[in-house]
C-alpha cells in the first residue's frame, strides 16, 4: 500500500535553513507549503513550485495574528490537512548590555523568536486536534539555555520559545500531537560566515545536519518524543 503523502508548512523557508529543510522534505515527497516575509525572496529560491498546488509559495508576517490566520486558512484550504509545521523564521540580533536592552530590541526579539510561535501554529493546532495526528518542530537554539553577554534579549527570547514548546506539547500530546524543537550552535549559513570571516566553519553546524534532525522529530521515528529541544552542538 502506497503511504499517504505528507503535507508540511515550513516558515523562514527562503532562508538557508528554511531552504534546507524544504529540499529534505521535497525529497520524501512531501508537498510544501512555504512561507517567508517577502514573496520575492520565495520565488527567487523556489523558481518552479508545482502547477496543482504541490508546492505553496506565501507572504506572511509571522509575528501577525490575523496574517497567518488568513495564511493558515489558505493552506488548510488547498491541503485539506497539514501533517507538519516546521517554524524556522526567527531573528537574531546582538544587542547592548542586559541593563540598557531597549524596548524596541526586547520587543523584536520576543516577537520574532517567541509570539510567533504562537501566531503560527494557532492556525494548524485545532486542525490537528481533530485529526488526532501532527508534527510541530520549533527552531530554538543552544544558547536558550544560558544567558551571554550583549545577547540578552536574544536569549530570552529563545528560551521563552522553548517554554512555549513544552508548554503545547503538554497541551496536545495526549492527542497524538509531537511537539519539540531543535537547538543548534552556530548554523553555516553564508550570513554567519559573513559575520564571522575569522571563525572555522566547519566547527559549526550544517544546515544539512539541522534539516535531517528536524526531519527525524517529523517522523514516525519520534513518536515517543515531546517536549524536547534536540542540541546540535557541531564541533562548537
Amino acid at each position: 500500500m502506497e503511504a499517504a503523502v505528507r503535507h508540511v508548512v515550513i516558515t523562514g523557508a527562503a532562508g538557508a535553513l528554511g531552504r534546507a529543510v524544504a529540499s529534505r522534505f521535497a525529497g520524501e515527497g512531501c508537498r510544501l507549503a512555504l512561507i517567508d516575509h517577502k514573496l520575492q525572496h520565495l520565488q527567487s529560491v523556489f523558481a518552479h513550485p508545482d502547477a496543482d498546488g504541490g508546492m505553496l509559495l506565501r507572504e506572511a508576517d509571522v509575528t501577525s495574528g490575523s496574517a497567518m490566520a488568513a495564511t493558515g486558512a489558505e493552506i488548510l484550504d488547498t491541503f485539506g490537512a497539514v501533517d507538519v509545521v516546521v517554524h524556522v523564521a526567527g531573528g537574531f540580533e546582538m544587542g547592548e548590555a542586559t541593563h540598557a536592552i531597549s524596548r524596541e530590541s526586547w520587543t523584536r526579539m520576543m516577537d520574532l523568536n517567541a509570539w510567533s510561535f504562537i501566531a503560527v501554529t494557532r492556525p494548524f493546532i485545532p486542525a490537528m486536534l481533530a485529526r488526532g495526528s501532527g508534527k510541530v518542530i520549533a527552531v530554538t537554539a543552544r544558547s536558550a539555555s544560558a544567558g551571554v553577554a550583549s545577547m540578552g534579549a536574544y536569549c530570552a527570547s529563545k528560551s521563552a520559545l522553548q517554554r512555549l514548546v513544552e508548554s503545547l506539547s503538554r497541551e496536545v500530546r495526549g492527542a497524538g500531537i509531537n511537539v519539540n524543537s531543535i537547538a543548534p550552535g552556530v548554523l553555516d549559513t553564508p550570513a554567519n560566515r559573513r559575520d564571522m570571516p575569522n571563525a572555522d566553519p566547519s566547527q559549526w553546524v550544517s544546515t544539512g545536519s539541522a534539516a535531517r534532525m528536524v526531519a527525524l522529530l517529523a517522523s514516525e521515528a519520534a513518536a515517543a518524543v515531546h517536549g524536547q529541544h534536540l542540541v546540535l552542538d557541531g564541533l562548537s
